[in-house]
């Protein structure tokens, strides 16, 4: 038989080589775009604080956004992020699946977050209230440094604890007084005077 690879071997060796250099040049080209796409694409890492179902233990999360034009619309971003819960099943969510982000604000380094109603209860897994807004608090200080103050609001009630009448600097209780407070936590300021 002519032309078939027993009679001329080194021609069929000849062309599986450039079959191989061929391979090689196309896998080069894609692994390149896939670089300049991976390079290209602007995003920022940003860390999310949940705890274990089973310890209590805090967990770490990282997760990666676009980066955005505006300060404003990465705090939402992060705040909203934070209130669908934990990619991780062995994790607890800080606030029950319904809490909604109502509104955020970013004015002169102070943000304004309201979240709805629901954030007041704690979720099927026990998580308490206070612990989940500082938690809350603690992931926006960590994740936007340049952010100075932060007041929280649940269903446009102030919710900031750390500025009440008879809480330490932790957000903690700190008189028999101010007890009323642990009660109802959505009370004026001047109720607990």
């Amino acid at each position: 038989m002519k032309g078939t690879n027993e009679e001329f071997p080194e021609e069929g060796a000849r062309f599986s080589s450039r079959a191989w250099s061929l391979w090689l040049i196309c896998l080069f080209i894609l692994a390149a775009g896939a670089c300049y796409e991976a390079l290209s694409m602007d995003r920022v890492r940003r860390s999310f604080e949940f705890y274990e179902l089973e310890t209590g233990k805090r967990r770490i999360e990282e997760r990666f956004f676009p980066r955005s034009a505006a300060q404003e619309e990465a705090v939402r971003r992060y705040v909203e992020e934070v209130l669908l819960g934990p990619a991780l099943p062995q994790s607890a969510p800080l606030f029950p699946k319904e809490t909604r982000l109502r509104a955020l604000l970013l004015r002169e380094g102070t943000v304004y977050a309201d979240l709805s109603g629901e954030a007041v209860l704690p979720p099927l897994e026990g998580r308490d209230v206070f612990q989940s807004l500082d938690t809350l608090e603690r992931g926006i200080r960590r994740n936007f440094p340049w952010v100075r103050k932060i007041r929280l609001f649940i269903e446009g009630n102030d919710a900031s604890w750390r500025d009440r009448p008879g809480m330490n600097h932790n957000g903690q209780i700190s008189s028999k007084k101010s007890e009323k407070f642990r009660e109802n936590p959505l009370t004026n300021n001047f109720d607990l005077i």
